[in-house]
């Protein structure tokens, strides 16, 4: 069975940092990429960023870019999203999805972890 379990999230003030991790169990993981997304309340769900089985050439939303840096460490089956610089507007839940090779789209996805960060 396929799990990805985020974790890190928290209560900081603006200016601040977090570090997500999300755990990946039950799948060949160094065949996937995996993708951290956030929806906050009455908005819709925002891809954030995404990391290839390789770890080359992440991809970045314009919002975190500069920001935000996703990592993964394929030996301990974790991906990682390092959070600096922290806004207000960065307040949302923060869920890890992944995606199997040759296919379109995420299709597993983790509870995810909130994030409030407070101005």
């Amino acid at each position: 069975e396929v799990q990805l379990v985020e974790s890190g999230g928290g209560l900081v003030q603006a200016g601040g940092s977090l570090r997500l991790s999300c755990a990946a169990s039950g799948f060949r993981f160094t065949d996937y990429a995996i993708a951290w997304f956030r929806q906050a309340p009455g908005k819709e769900r925002e891809g954030v960023s995404c990391i290839g089985d390789s770890g080359v050439n992440p991809y970045y939303g314009d919002s975190v870019k500069g920001r935000f840096t996703i990592s993964r460490d394929n030996a301990k089956r974790m991906v990682y999203l390092q959070m600096n610089n922290l806004k207000p507007e960065d307040t949302a839940g923060y869920f890890c999805a992944g995606q199997r090779p040759g296919v379109t789209g995420y299709d597993s996805w983790g509870r995810g972890t909130q994030v409030t960060v407070s101005s």
